[in-house]
């Protein structure tokens, strides 16, 4: 599943080290662990990148070794990273993950990273061929000058498309104001939103519902777990059901999901293979204890994107052995 030709995107938002347990057992007990980077921007520009579309990561890192490590996994991945700021008095965040197949407590370590100090000073400088600028509502969280920073990308008159996901992350709105999500959201052309997260952030998941809360976007895109996600377009509403997957571990799947929409989003494609898009890359993030694991090859993703109705429902991923 390829998208050569489209034009590129701009993915904004902080990405953090992460640590996850690398054996069996309580976690607090752990003694041995796996550092890996995460964040749900970069998760969009990775992923984009392996799709065949040009994508770059804009943030700020610390001056440490977490802060080169994020810089080499995203820019090896082959996202440009140019546009990342190195702060030389300002720490990397990071966050510590206890996977499991039900779901993953996430601890965060962000407060005061070089990433929360970003400001609209930090708007990316936009280049010929940028097609979409993505940001989430994770940003708006990390501080006033993030939220300023998410303002003065929503409000740019005219220029490439822009999507936010909502992303909704309660551990970091504790001391803030959540209201604004649904400003950001309604300025932005693309929004994707879990019907869950929705519920809690806006208090409805329905795809009605939120079109009715959300009537700027031209296009709006609910994912609804395992049961599949819907498009709402122009007055019409179109669902696509989701893949069976073994999941391994379920953090980065909407990251995925999200990259592989917007490709084919971006390759005019039509609502409904937009989504099956979405689907194949969420599960190959479903299949892997990592923020992004390896995608899915040719040969799986090939046939599904254009299978019969009756040929998705009978498919079912599961991890190699």
């Amino acid at each position: 599943m390829r998208f050569e030709g489209v034009g590129g995107v701009v993915c904004l938002g902080e990405t953090m080290a992460v640590l996850v347990p690398a054996e069996p057992g309580p976690v607090r007990a752990a003694r041995a662990w796996t550092r890996a980077v995460g964040g749900a921007e970069s998760n969009v520009a990775i992923h984009l990148a392996r799709l065949g579309v040009p994508s770059r990561w804009v943030s700020a890192v610390g001056d440490d070794a977490f802060g080169g490590a994020v810089l080499d996994a995203v820019g090896g991945a082959g996202v440009d990273v140019t546009g990342v700021v190195v702060d030389p008095t300002r720490p990397t965040g990071l966050y510590v993950k206890e996977a499991a197949a039900s779901g993953s407590p996430v601890r965060y370590y962000r407060r005061g990273s070089a990433a929360s100090a970003l400001g609209p000073d930090a708007l990316p400088e936009l280049r010929p061929g940028d097609a979409l600028v993505h940001v989430s509502g994770i940003t708006a969280a990390l501080s006033d000058s993030c939220l300023d920073l998410l303002r003065a990308v929503l409000a740019r008159p005219r220029g490439p498309l822009v999507s936010f996901d909502l992303n909704w992350r309660p551990a970091l709105w504790a001391d803030r104001d959540p209201a604004v999500l649904r400003e950001l959201a309604d300025a932005a052309d693309v929004v994707l939103a879990g019907a869950d997260e929705a519920e809690t952030a806006w208090g409805t998941g329905d795809p009605a519902e939120l079109r009715a809360l959300l009537p700027n976007p031209t296009t709006l895109v609910v994912k609804q777990g395992e049961r599949g996600a819907t498009v709402v377009e122009g007055g019409e509403q179109v669902f696509q059901p989701a893949l069976r997957v073994d999941v391994v571990e379920p953090v980065g799947a909407g990251d995925a999901f999200a990259a592989g929409y917007l490709a084919a989003h971006l390759a005019g494609e039509p609502p409904a293979r937009r989504l099956r898009a979405g689907h194949l890359q969420a599960a190959a993030a479903l299949l892997t204890r990592e923020d992004v694991g390896d995608p899915l090859p040719p040969s799986v993703t090939a046939p599904l994107l254009d299978a019969s109705p009756e040929e998705w429902a009978a498919a079912h991923l599961r991890r190699p052995r």
